[in-house]
């Protein structure tokens, strides 16, 4: 299968790593103006192709508009509207490709006050009420906290993936796509509901934190030297879940799918 990526940083990325490593051709295409910063480029890029492509060129937008026709499923994870502009929003793209798998994600969801707003992780975490859950010391000494790590992006991610690979589940008897959209905020409001255990001390002790084993790393070389990595919390017939390929150079491969 084949999976055209709009997505940046680390939610949407970390859904198409796991589709990528799931055995799908994954083509992550990035506007030529915008960079990422290069650790997460590498976190998020194996068993991934990396293209440039600049929209607002209509010889480009035509070339993405076939890799469209040919693809299986589109994931972005731009704000609100913003791929509207180019008539690649969901909605837009499940019309013109009914056999398309379409996913969005954002940080507040596509209704209310802050419907169409940029966000991510940290924010979400602020106005969603885990900081201060997790923040330290008193009166004006106070200060609001985070979780310790993106735990929101990395959880949507996951959610992600999850809900495309049943929607392509379902494909195999319907013949049609489906949408999937999910946000930063919901993830929160899901994670809220969750039982906070009655802990005491440090900050470790307040994030629930208990002592475990180092993970396995493991190794590929890669364009950027050898990396050391912790593979997938995925398993397929007791083995972790490990990826084909090194990530590679931001935008070194064709708008092609090989």
């Amino acid at each position: 299968m084949r999976v055209l990526d709009f997505t940046r940083v680390i939610a949407g990325p970390v859904a198409t790593r796991v589709l990528g490593a799931l055995g799908t051709a994954v083509l992550r295409i990035d506007p030529p103006s915008l960079p990422e910063l290069m650790d997460h480029h590498i976190d998020a890029g194996f068993d991934k192709r990396s293209a440039l492509a600049d929209l607002s060129e209509p010889a480009v937008l035509a070339r993405v508009r076939e890799l469209m026709a040919e693809a299986d499923v589109v994931v972005s994870g731009y704000r609100p509207g913003a791929m509207a502009r180019f008539g690649l929003d969901a909605a837009t793209l499940v019309a013109e490709h009914p056999h398309l798998t379409v996913a969005e994600l954002d940080a507040w969801g596509p209704a209310g006050p802050w419907g169409g707003m940029r966000g991510f992780d940290s924010i979400v975490q602020a106005a969603s009420g885990i900081a201060t859950i997790y923040g330290s010391g008193a009166g004006d000494h106070w200060r609001p906290g985070a979780l310790p790590c993106q735990a929101l992006d990395h959880a949507t991610g996951y959610g992600i993936a999850a809900g495309l690979i049943r929607l392509l589940a379902e494909r195999r008897e319907s013949g049609c796509g489906g949408r999937v959209h999910m946000s930063l905020a919901r993830t929160a409001v899901e994670l809220m509901r969750l039982p906070v255990p009655e802990v005491t001390g440090g900050p470790a002790a307040k994030s629930g934190a208990t002592s475990s084993p180092e993970p396995a790393l493991r190794s590929k070389t890669s364009d950027f030297g050898v990396l050391e990595y912790v593979p997938l919390p995925l398993t397929i017939d007791g083995e972790l879940l490990d990826y084909r390929r090194p990530p590679m150079l931001p935008g070194s491969a064709e708008l092609a799918w090989r």
